[in-house]
């Protein structure tokens, strides 16, 4: 099982002995019984990796032995925290507050989807956290991780059930 170790503090991710720039929400940081919707904020937290997503028409299939699966144009996953389905995947057009997959930036070619608030999911208590692309600038993110795309592709490859990431400031 590889642990990676995310730290905001640091604005970095390590793993194989190897250390990134990372982004992290541009709300801060905060512990996981204090994340709540909408608040920017990146959890602390070991959260396991569930499974990838990834956009067929700007990488290649990974040669991981996560679960994966590619994006389609009609992708979403709702932060309605009203929604029957909040906290999961949804197929656009949905009623619910929800933000799409397929994003013209690169920030979703690939997504990492970690284990927060999901088993069940409790409305308001932050939606998913996703480790995904790193947009050029480095800005934050929502409340998720980022990296550099090409690291975090070829890490992918290295992943497999029950790895997680640890986000903690030590």
């Amino acid at each position: 099982m590889t642990i990676f170790r995310a730290n905001p503090a640091t604005g970095t991710v390590s793993a194989f002995g190897e250390t990134h720039a990372a982004s992290f929400g541009k709300g801060g940081f905060c512990p996981a019984a204090d994340k709540r919707e909408g608040d920017g904020k990146t959890p602390f937290g070991l959260w396991p990796i569930r499974a990838a997503l990834l956009r067929p028409d700007r990488l290649p299939a990974p040669h991981t032995a996560l679960p994966w699966r590619w994006l389609r144009p009609w992708d979403g996953w709702s932060d309605g925290a009203a929604d029957p389905a909040y906290n999961r995947p949804v197929t656009i057009p949905h009623p619910h507050s929800h933000e799409s997959l397929w994003r013209d930036d690169h920030a979703y070619d690939l997504i990492l989807v970690l284990a927060h608030n999901d088993t069940p999911p409790v409305p308001g208590l932050g939606s998913a956290i996703f480790w995904h692309v790193r947009q050029p600038d480095g800005r934050p993110t929502e409340g998720c991780v980022a990296m550099e795309r090409d690291v975090l592709a070829r890490w992918l490859d290295a992943m497999a059930p029950g790895d997680a990431v640890l986000i903690s400031a030590e």
